[in-house]
């Protein structure tokens, strides 16, 4: 039986507990010197939305985030104009909660370059990702298998390949 002079002390322990156990709302963007900038969930929602409709294990879905791109451009990684030369050699790896790791060619994700928009999403079906998702994932349209398509995303690293 919990007393009431310990309830502020239970109330406590249980708000650490659940906030302990909700994913992380932040993404570091890692450029290749290994400097981090994180990115809040406030801050990405601020960022232009787009919706991509696709299908997800066999299953028509639509997915709204941000371009991957302009996060990566919040997170002061140039591209565009600056992306020539030896920073072709750039790749991107994402990371997710579970050390799950996928990798992009830096162009792939550069609107200079690519036809296609690969968006980090934070909804499916007009609906906040659940906790198995999210808070964000990659989605990456054109892709014939999911595999890149990763999910609860942490870190989005910068790496040049030599």
């Amino acid at each position: 039986m919990i007393r009431p002079r310990n309830l502020p002390f239970v109330t406590l322990c249980c708000l650490v507990f659940v906030v302990a156990r909700l994913p992380a709302q932040t993404i570091q963007v890692i450029d290749t010197e290994g400097h981090a900038t994180s990115l809040i969930a406030a801050q990405i929602s601020n960022l232009p939305h787009v919706i991509v409709k696709v299908i997800d294990h066999d299953t028509p879905a639509q997915f709204e985030g941000v371009s991957l791109a302009s996060v990566l451009s919040a997170g002061s990684i140039q591209l565009g104009d600056k992306l020539r030369g030896p920073r072709m050699a750039d790749v991107l790896i994402v990371e997710a909660a579970d050390g799950y790791k996928a990798v992009f060619a830096l162009a792939e994700v550069d609107p200079a370059f690519a036809v296609r928009e690969i968006i980090l999403a934070d909804k499916r079906d007009g609906k906040p990702l659940n906790s198995k998702e999210g808070p964000f994932r990659i989605v990456a349209p054109g892709d014939k298998r999911g595999a890149r398509w990763v999910r609860q995303v942490t870190a989005l690293r910068i790496a040049s390949v030599k």
